[in-house]
């Protein structure tokens, strides 16, 4: 009985977290812009454009992006980098991965289409090495 009850507990919790990791995902989608209140001089892009296709512009750069868990990963050099991801309201938080501290945006509209002369890069998952 304890075996069944741990089961239907684990099946119960299983959507609640794909629904949580679809909201963050989906929350990310728009155009941000760097908090400037952080400091003009602090490295890093302005604005990041993030698509429902999986692609996200900064700059001149398109790489690919998901959310795992707490993290967004982001396709650079052929592998995955994570950043621990912390998103409240129209706050966007980025922390570690290749970072020196927390890089801060805010959700400034919705994003704009990626040219289709802009190829979305591969997934370092499934690409031959």
């Amino acid at each position: 009985m304890k075996v069944l009850l741990m089961v239907i507990a684990c099946l119960a919790v299983l959507p609640v977290r794909g629904t949580a990791q679809t909201e963050s995902k989906n929350a990310l989608i728009g155009t941000w812009k760097f908090d400037l209140r952080q400091g003009p001089k602090k490295e890093g892009p302005r604005i990041v454009i993030v698509r429902p296709d999986s692609s996200a512009s900064y700059g001149t750069e398109t790489v690919r992006w998901r959310v795992v868990g707490d993290s967004l990963a982001l396709a650079l050099g052929g592998e995955w980098v994570n950043y621990k991801l912390k998103l409240k309201g129209r706050n966007l938080t980025l922390s570690g991965g290749d970072l020196q501290e927390p890089v801060e945006f805010r959700l400034v509209g919705p994003p704009t289409p990626r040219p289709d002369t802009v190829p979305i890069p591969p997934d370092p998952d499934t690409s031959p090495s």
